[in-house]
């Protein structure tokens, strides 16, 4: 959803001047490059892969997804800046997300980089595979519908497709980050920084001297990340985010390089803007709850505004629609964490109502 400011769709990337879907090896900084590659089938239109030269190689900051025309374009861009597959050393892997992870993995196998991932990330990659070995009667998310009141949504998506996924794209990585660490990659120092939230395993990569922030999908600049569409369900999924952005405001105030959407000047600004967006839809929340006495996720969703154009829930498609009662679920249990707001779980969804 849209926090404000330009629109994703429309922004402009000072690195390369063009809009930052793009194609191209982008120079955001001296030894570090910006590759958007595209994902066909989501509305974002691209992922940012960003190439960090040193002495030994290329450490990637994600990977892309692994279909064609994204390995095309990623060989294409390195070739551009003089480098290839076999030059890259080490994918650090923001988060577990296809968009992200399966070409990291893909390739980091076929040509011996090492690819490092957040430890949390493992219990969802355990359950893709399980699902690709034993097969799934159903999609995990369609439980988490459910207990959001969205029966009817959970059915529509039940009815949509459901191809196995490829244990080759979701191969385990070489390296569990655990906690905070640094990286050496030749004169740079990368901090990595566990934010959960987005996911449980989002990492971040902050380059202190050089003044940049590797931000994933946690500090977006034109829109907030996704929170509660993940499996396994996590606890507190809001909770963590908004505490991610507190210890990424413990930072200098850093350009963002961001996942989705163009270079961003300052650290600061966005998560002090992302912090009151989230603020401001917990108030909303809450008095959706106060004026109805009780309700389900979907029915608070169903009262609050999405997009930046404030569209009604029911002008979305259905797969927004399982998105933004998910993401309701995860703004009423953060009330219930505030002593604001109890729930009950019921066999139609679980119940909110306002303390």
């Amino acid at each position: 959803m849209s926090t404000g400011g330009i629109a994703t769709g429309h922004a402009v990337s000072p690195d390369s001047g063009r809009h930052w879907a793009d194609e191209g090896a982008w120079e955001v900084a001296e030894g570090i490059h910006r590759i958007p590659l595209p994902l066909p089938m989501d509305a974002l239109k691209a992922v940012n892969v960003y190439v960090v030269q040193g002495d030994d190689g290329l450490t990637l900051i994600d990977g892309g997804w692994s279909i064609p025309v994204a390995r095309e374009l990623l060989d294409t861009s390195l070739r551009s800046i003089g480098s290839g597959f076999g030059d890259i050393k080490r994918f650090l892997v923001t988060h577990v997300h296809r968009d992200h992870f399966t070409l990291a993995t893909v390739l980091g196998h076929e040509y011996g980089a090492d690819v490092a991932l957040g430890r949390e990330e493992q219990p969802a990659l355990e359950l893709l595979h399980r699902a690709g070995r034993d097969g799934l009667d159903e999609s995990p998310f369609l439980a988490v519908l459910r207990t959001a009141g969205a029966e009817e949504i959970a059915r529509l998506w039940a009815a949509g497709p459901g191809d196995l996924p490829n244990p080759v794209d979701w191969a385990f990585p070489d390296t569990w980050l655990e906690g905070d660490r640094t990286f050496d990659v030749g004169r740079r120092r990368l901090d990595a920084v566990h934010t959960p939230g987005h996911t449980p395993g989002h990492y971040v990569f902050a380059d202190q001297a050089e003044g940049v922030l590797f931000s994933g999908d946690h500090v977006l600049p034109t829109i907030t990340p996704s929170i509660g569409f993940t499996v396994p369900p996590a606890d507190q999924p809001l909770g963590q985010f908004m505490a991610s952005l507190a210890r990424v405001r413990e930072l200098p105030d850093l350009r963002i390089l961001p996942a989705h959407g163009p270079v961003a000047p300052s650290s600061y600004q966005r998560v002090d803007e992302l912090l009151a967006h989230h603020e401001d839809r917990l108030d909303l929340c809450l008095a959706s709850l106060k004026e109805r006495g009780s309700a389900t996720s979907l029915v608070v969703a169903k009262d609050l505004g999405w997009t930046r154009h404030e569209r009604a829930f029911g002008e979305l498609d259905v797969f927004s629609q399982g998105m933004a009662a998910m993401e309701t679920k995860a703004h009423l249990d953060l009330l219930v964490a505030r002593d604001q707001a109890s729930a009950v779980d019921l066999p139609d969804g679980v119940v909110y109502r306002a303390s």
